[in-house]
């Protein structure tokens, strides 16, 4: 589950966003629904009596601060980004509290991005935020990360970048290697492979119409003070589903997603560094497969 973890990360660092540089305010409001589902215990893999739902606000930004093109006609941009998330959790017949009640994430960044020569490009960010369960909030719930990517454009629907990402994520500061994978295929049928973000697969409708299958990782991440300690936990969902958009415009769009989860669970960390490289024999809690729902809202006022 460290593995999972660790793509969240690239997540949170904004390394699925796409490598078509925005001339204008851009941003993105969704909510997110889970129902109750299961409780399945990590000892012995058993599905308990005990149940937790999942409700999330996400709201996110993203501002250039200054930007022109090259020569060669590739953009060079300075942008502000930002993003907040707050999840509700109603927790049931629990003999013991497990998991929190109530989680935001919260961060602000910076992303400089510039060409290298004909078919590469640099895209450095770095980003500081709160990462807390709202029980208490000091120091330690403040994490910061960066990265450097340089990323190899094959064509203009296929990128690939590699490099070094900072993060003092799991306590000291950690250096861990950063990937981005993009590939778009042309046509009215559009298969899109995004890493570490998701994969789509849709269709063009009408104009204003389209219908896509969706599979997508996300997450959140909070710290915690367990016996004077500081841990972190992770909670992360893979879910599946059928998402229709409608364009309200040339700037605004429309989205709602239905479909299941395929994976829900928690897992939790010690900060020491000795820790993260221990093996855990225990699997870490995990929830039933049930139903996914979420109300999306994008916009972008790039100039088209």
């Amino acid at each position: 589950m460290k593995t999972l973890n660790y793509y969240l990360l690239l997540v949170g660092l904004g390394l699925g966003i796409t490598t078509r540089a925005q001339t204008g305010f851009s941003g993105s409001l969704k909510t997110e629904y889970v129902p109750f589902s299961n409780y399945v215990r990590p000892a012995d893999s058993v599905k308990t009596g005990s149940t937790s739902d999942f409700k999330r606000m996400q709201l996110a930004f993203n501002l250039p601060l200054s930007f022109n093109v090259d020569t060669t006609g590739r953009p060079k941009m300075w942008a502000l980004t930002a993003e907040g998330s707050y999840a509700k959790m109603t927790n049931r017949n629990y003999e013991e509290t497990l998991f929190p009640t109530k989680m935001l994430n919260a961060q602000i960044g910076l992303v400089h991005m510039r060409p290298l020569g004909k078919t590469w490009s640099i895209l450095a960010m770095a980003s500081a935020g709160v990462f807390t369960d709202m029980e208490q909030i000091n120091k330690d719930d403040i994490l910061a990360q960066g990265g450097v990517l340089f990323i190899k454009h094959f064509n203009p629907r296929i990128a690939f970048g590699f490099g070094p990402v900072v993060t003092n994520t799991f306590g000291v500061p950690m250096v861990l290697p950063g990937l981005y994978f993009n590939w778009v295929t042309p046509g009215r049928y559009q298969l899109r492979v995004n890493f570490p973000e998701g994969i789509t697969f849709g269709m063009q409708m009408t104009p204003s119409v389209s219908l896509n299958t969706v599979v997508e990782l996300s997450g959140m991440t909070a710290e915690r003070n367990l016996n004077n300690r500081s841990f972190l936990l992770g909670y992360q969902q893979i879910i599946a589903g059928l998402r229709p958009e409608f364009k309200l415009g040339k700037s605004l769009s429309f989205q709602l997603t239905g479909g299941t989860t395929l994976a829900r669970s928690f897992s939790t960390t010690s900060r020491k560094l000795k820790d993260f490289f221990k093996f855990k024999e225990e699997a870490d809690p995990r929830f039933t497969t049930t139903f996914y729902g979420s109300v999306g809202l994008k916009w972008d006022f790039s100039k088209k």
